[in-house]
């Protein structure tokens, strides 16, 4: 990097740096003259050097031009004593014609001899061809002798056709059929010169490397003879006629072009393209064998480079011939591997091995200039897009076939579900194949060794399961619905498969939770958050799927008792109809514990019993005029047959929590019209001050005129205004309660 350069005055204030340096002002103008002239003299001695030179080579110019001027005249003179002889020497058209008959008996004896002696060449050539062929990966003794004796025939072959030019038509169809067999021995020549390109590998591995040695030579001799001939048609092309009828060598050539270098290079990418295709061939039906087998092909590198280089000239560059067409054939091969649209583990094998052969290519010193275009053009990451896509539709198709068959039974319900090892419920084991599919891709991520693809096959399974939990809940709420709706046209069955479901799903929830305990220690945090978001929003999806089936087990119930329930607080209820109610419960409930998955069994007794809570509530918040006392005495009646029946259930001891509501509603019902407020203060401290449902229950009243439940509400509303009492921070019960406008309670 060049100095940044430096001013004057930072020049001159390096000098004077004090009031001391004024002084030396003197001294330092000295220096710099004795510098500056220093400087003007090496300046003035290097531009007489470089004027010295200039006309040095000015000189030189100006005598080659005369040479060259020189020669132009003399060629001229050459070209005038050539253009016509016969002005020079008066007897020269006999001198002419008789060389030249002369020259044709000569030529003429020649080829009569070379045709009388071809066969014979050619029975000694054939035997050695086929020899030297039989062991393609033999010594090759007699390549050079049936190269040097071909060429021979050859050259006398095309001088013979070149002279039959000018014959009849059949007597060059004559030449042509004596000279068929030499063209076939020349063209099984030119390919075993083929095969011997296509196993210069196998021939060094069998310690011949002097075939290949020989094979280059004659590569060499033929590519001189090609340039030789491309010239003199060239030069043809160019000359006029009459100057190159002067030329034996251009009358008399009629070379065919052999470019065995052009050959041999062709052969040589050829094997190696044939090399990959019959090692894909073999393990075309097990791709990560063909992957874990290509250790054969960094041997061969190896070897080429030691042991093949040597025989080759450097200008063949066959190290880098090697490289590229070993790069190139794979490229190929990798290409039709990923479009055959192999599996999952073949595309992260593939994935895998790719970052290992740049890492060994790297370790052998190959160039990366050699490794152009990249595998895959530089796009391995597709692979995991790749991989990725094809579990996503693995996983789709799967989930879809078995959501297909296990909705199919749902919906038909033609026999009853299976049971399990612990006598519960169950589906035909679907939660139980999704999971060993789930499994099996998860495992194949895990071999990645990348947490960002198992968090996305995570993400991926999430999706899946979300699906299903979403197509349950439609075919629950589809089927409940028939059921209501039009119980004649339902299957029979419901329950038993609503229950069924509803076990799967803990089943599923505890796969999922045991999948995310396996995985949480294989990442790091970035990717332990991602999976541990996804599995536990399927295990909430597989609680809420569920919830839903408890929740519909709860809905079948009260479906069955929808006249019993409307029935509440109305004239036929004083008769007493609670014992129907809890007859019901009873029956749904001894299939429910029979058959149902303990955990949810408890959440479903809470829920039935919240149900419970809610419908009679709402029927008391919706009464008309309750007869007193007799309907306190119904309801202590009433909640004494239902905790009687949820005590089987549930501790007596936890129910009582549940029926404090009604304890205190009921003191509500039983207290006088002066201390009614004290009842109110003991049931709005827990669920808030419910002004609507009081008023609705003190008008429900027939002890109570108007004027008195006025009263009574005067005071409440004023004991809230005092304590300023508001609704509790958690909703309780009552916050379900449903208050009926005057015009609903009059239709009713």
């Amino acid at each position: 990097m060049a100095a940044a350069p430096v001013s004057a005055a930072q020049a001159v204030g390096e000098y004077l740096q004090s009031p001391d340096d004024l002084v030396k002002i003197s001294t330092f103008r000295k220096k710099l003259e004795k510098e500056k002239a220093s400087i003007d003299a090496r300046l003035k001695s290097g531009v007489k050097d470089q004027l010295q030179a200039t006309r040095e080579g000015l000189r030189k110019l100006l005598g080659t031009r005369s040479n060259v001027q020189v020669i132009k005249d003399e060629m001229a003179a050459i070209e005038r004593q050539c253009a016509d002889p016969a002005n020079v020497v008066t007897t020269f058209d006999q001198i002419s014609r008789v060389s030249m008959v002369h020259r044709n008996f000569e030529q003429t004896e020649e080829t009569v001899n070379n045709l009388l002696d071809m066969n014979d060449k050619l029975d000694v050539l054939e035997d050695m061809l086929e020899t030297d062929s039989r062991d393609i990966l033999g010594s090759a003794p007699n390549l050079l002798v049936i190269h040097y004796l071909l060429n021979q025939l050859e050259a006398f072959r095309n001088q013979t056709m070149h002279q039959a030019k000018k014959a009849s038509a059949n007597s060059r169809t004559t030449l042509t059929r004596y000279f068929e067999r030499l063209n076939n021995v020349i063209e099984a020549f030119d390919q075993y010169i083929i095969g011997l390109a296509s196993n210069i590998l196998e021939l060094v591995r069998e310690g011949h490397s002097d075939v290949v040695v020989k094979l280059i030579k004659i590569a060499e001799v033929e590519g001189r003879e090609d340039e030789k001939a491309i010239a003199i048609r060239l030069v043809k092309k160019a000359a006029k006629l009459d100057a190159a009828s002067k030329f034996k060598s251009m009358q008399a050539n009629a070379r065919i072009i052999k470019h065995y270098r052009s050959k041999i290079t062709k052969a040589i990418t050829e094997s190696i393209r044939m090399k990959f295709d019959d090692a894909y061939k073999r393990d075309e039906q097990d791709p990560t064998n063909f992957l874990g087998s290509l250790g054969w092909m960094y041997q061969d590198l190896i070897r080429m480079e030691t042991d093949v280089v040597p025989c080759f000239p450097s200008e063949y560059e066959i190290y880098s011939l090697y490289v590229r067409e070993y790069h190139k054939a794979l490229n190929g091969t990798i290409k039709k591997l990923v479009a055959s649209e192999p599996g999952a583990s073949v595309l992260l094998a593939l994935f895998e091995w790719l970052k290992d052969y740049k890492k060994d290519m790297k370790e052998l010193g190959v160039p990366p200039e050699l490794l152009e275009p990249p595998l895959l053009d530089g796009k391995e990451q597709s692979l995991i897009e790749d991989y990725l896509q094809v579990i996503i539709k693995k996983l789709d198709e799967w989930s879809a076939n078995l959501m297909k068959t296990e909705l199919e039974e749902f919906i038909a319900r033609k026999d009853p579900p299976e049971l399990d090892s612990d006598g519960l419920y169950g589906s035909q084991g679907g939660a139980a194949i999704l999971f060993q599919m789930v499994n099996q891709q998860v495992d194949l991520a895990t071999e990645s060794g990348q947490g960002a693809i198992l968090a996305r096959v995570v993400s991926e399974t999430n999706r899946v399961m979300r699906s299903i939990q979403e197509q349950w809940v439609k075919a629950i709420e589809s089927e409940f619905k028939k059921q209501m709706e039009k119980p004649e046209e339902a299957a029979g069955g419901l329950v038993e498969y609503v229950i069924a479901l509803a076990n799967d799903q803990i089943k599923s929830a505890d796969y999922a939770e045991t999948l995310l305990a396996r995985l949480e220690p294989l990442v790091s945090e970035k990717y332990r958050v991602t999976i541990n978001e996804r599995l536990n929003d399927a295990i909430d999806g597989y609680l809420d799927v569920a919830k839903k089936c408890t929740q519909t087990l709860i809905d079948i119930i009260f479906n069955d008792l929808k006249t019993a329930t409307k029935s509440l607080f109305q004239p036929a209820w004083y008769d007493g109809i609670m014992r129907q109610i809890v007859e019901t419960f009873r029956d749904y409930m001894t299939d429910y514990q029979s058959y149902l998955n303990p955990s949810l069994l408890d959440l479903l007794v809470e829920d039935l019993l919240d149900a419970f809570l809610v419908v009679y509530l709402n029927g008391l918040a919706n009464s008309p005029k309750l007869k007193m006392p007799a309907a306190t005495e119904r309801i202590k009646q009433d909640v004494s047959v239902v905790f009687s029946f949820f005590s089987t259930l549930k501790p007596p001891k936890e129910l009582e929590a549940y029926f404090d509501v009604i304890e205190k509603i009921l003191a509500l019902l039983e207290a006088s019209k002066d201390l009614v407020f004290l009842s109110f203060w003991s049931f709005a401290r827990i669920h808030g001050p419910n002004i609507a449902f009081v008023e609705g229950l003190m008008k429900a009243r027939a002890d109570l005129d108007r004027s008195a439940v006025s009263e009574v509400m005067d005071s409440i509303k004023k004991k809230i205004k005092e304590e300023g009492l508001t609704d509790p921070p958690e909703p309780t019960i009552m916050k379900k309660v449903a208050i009926q406008n005057s015009f609903s309670r009059f239709l009713r």
